[in-house]
């Protein structure tokens, strides 16, 4: 899309920082440094581009898989779980959920990751013979607890995290290690928890702000993208700074 959203990349690597570093204990993750002092030179030779948006990572095999954690009846889940009767990734989900609803236990929902197009969601079965059975049932083991750990946390903040996401892969030595980025706002649902009620579609701290301008407006998955209002676009930074703010204690800037 054409609109930048103001410091959003400042935001995504500070809140993701803060969560690397508050999970350290559950799983070793990719992150060497984030202090640009640390970086090769071109990055320390052009702060104002580089500063608070950059971090300095091992390199892993990175696993060909996304592997989803859901809390709350929502999304792509409750659209098959209305149609489906009751099952999602052809697994039954117990229990009967309006939209938006906690379910009774957070799930792992898979997907393989494509060269092109779209992830596919895959079974837990599926994923236990192509990974193993025993590699994947410690991932998942760790997603749960990932997002156990942190969901409290941010709820006890004003945060609902309905679902989120999470990459793994091997460093050099052969350890499991968790990469990309975890519990921002572009890679979960986040939801504020003071406006939260079942049957409703809560207000959001995520990227579904803008999904929904769009769908509103019959512009979702139009190509090329298209340019957002000012208004959405100030608003759009103003929810991921509050996000920013409830999460890590402040707002953050270049």
């Amino acid at each position: 899309m054409e609109s930048v959203i103001k410091d959003k990349g400042i935001v995504l690597t500070q809140i993701s920082n803060f969560w690397f570093d508050f999970t350290r204990n559950i799983v070793p993750n990719h992150i060497l440094s984030t202090e640009l002092s640390d970086m090769p030179a071109p990055f320390c030779q052009q702060p104002d581009q580089y500063k608070n948006r950059t971090v300095l990572v091992k390199k892993l095999k990175m696993l060909p898989y996304e592997f989803i954690v859901r809390g709350y009846m929502f999304g792509s889940l409750r659209k098959e779980y209305a149609a489906a009767t009751g099952t999602y990734c052809k697994e039954t989900i117990d229990g009967e959920y309006q939209l938006a609803e906690k379910l009774s236990a957070p799930i792992i929902t898979p997907a393989a990751k494509n060269c092109a197009g779209h992830d596919e969601n895959i079974t837990r079965e599926r994923l236990r013979r192509e990974l193993g059975a025993r590699e994947a049932d410690k991932i998942c083991e760790i997603c749960l607890c990932l997002y156990k750990v942190c969901s409290e946390y941010a709820l006890q903040r004003g945060i609902i995290i309905a679902d989120t996401k999470f990459e793994f892969g091997y460093d050099e030595n052969g350890t499991l290690t968790l990469g990309d980025e975890i519990f921002t706002p572009d890679s979960s649902r986040f939801w504020a928890a003071e406006e939260y009620q079942v049957g409703v579609s809560p207000k959001c701290f995520d990227k579904q702000f803008v999904r929904d301008w769009l769908i509103e407006h019959k512009l979702n998955g139009v190509e090329p993208g298209p340019k957002l209002p000012d208004e959405i676009v100030s608003a759009t930074a103003a929810l991921y700074q509050e996000c920013c703010r409830r999460l890590i204690g402040k707002t953050v800037g270049p």
